[in-house]
């Protein structure tokens, strides 16, 4: 038996162990939504006691859509821009450049670096177009190494990121992206104040330190 990978993640990088495990626990339904069998593989790799982070299910349910309706997203914006850049804000253990590539645009992964460590043991993403970014989004060194690649069309995306973040830095990032990348697309979800609320209660129970803003 393979020996388990440690990890040691703490506060908002520790929510992508939810997640991940959403899409494990859902691909291997027999009537799921999604399949993926990298998910599945990962949790198996990890050493981590996933029953505290189970979801009930109508939560599991509004993750996995969330997902597929990001991943339409991009797809419509690759048609739209063949070989355009995306940017994958907190992209975790998502393997959303598997999902969606068209074998032309550039791809950029970026998470904190304890998260990018732990994905560097789990994923091996074999192209000259995938590049990984092991920094906070808030930060701006990381804006050099994507203006390369201008003046192609760029897309952020930021899944079950935001929320995470208080509105004055969410606000000052977005003006950040506007005015250093002008014309183009942002997708990011937001929540009510009651989901806010159900989905602190959730990460309390699951005793992970993170809290929506």
């Amino acid at each position: 038996m393979a020996e388990k990978i440690i990890q040691s993640l703490k506060g908002v990088s520790e929510t992508l162990l939810m997640t991940l495990y959403v899409r494990a626990r859902e691909s291997q339904r027999a009537d799921g939504m999604i399949k993926d069998k990298q998910a599945v593989a990962m949790v198996n790799q990890l050493e981590c006691d996933f029953s505290r982070l189970r979801m009930q299910r109508h939560d599991e349910i509004a993750v996995i859509m969330r997902m597929k309706k990001f991943d339409s997203h991009v797809r419509d914006f690759l048609v739209r821009n063949p070989e355009a850049v995306v940017i994958h804000i907190g992209c975790g253990l998502d393997t959303r450049f598997e999902r969606v590539d068209n074998g032309r645009a550039g791809w950029f992964d970026m998470d904190m670096t304890d998260v990018m460590e732990l994905r560097s043991k789990l994923i091996s993403n074999e192209s000259n177009r995938y590049h990984a970014l092991a920094t906070s989004v808030f930060e701006t060194g990381w804006f050099e190494e994507v203006d390369r690649y201008k003046p192609r069309p760029f897309m952020f995306i930021a899944e079950g990121v935001l929320p995470y973040f208080e509105e004055a830095q969410v606000k000052s990032l977005v003006l950040n992206l506007r005015g250093h990348f002008p014309g183009s697309e942002l997708v990011c979800d937001a929540h009510t104040p009651f989901v806010i609320w159900a989905d602190n209660l959730q990460l309390a129970y699951a005793k992970v330190k993170a809290r929506l803003h």
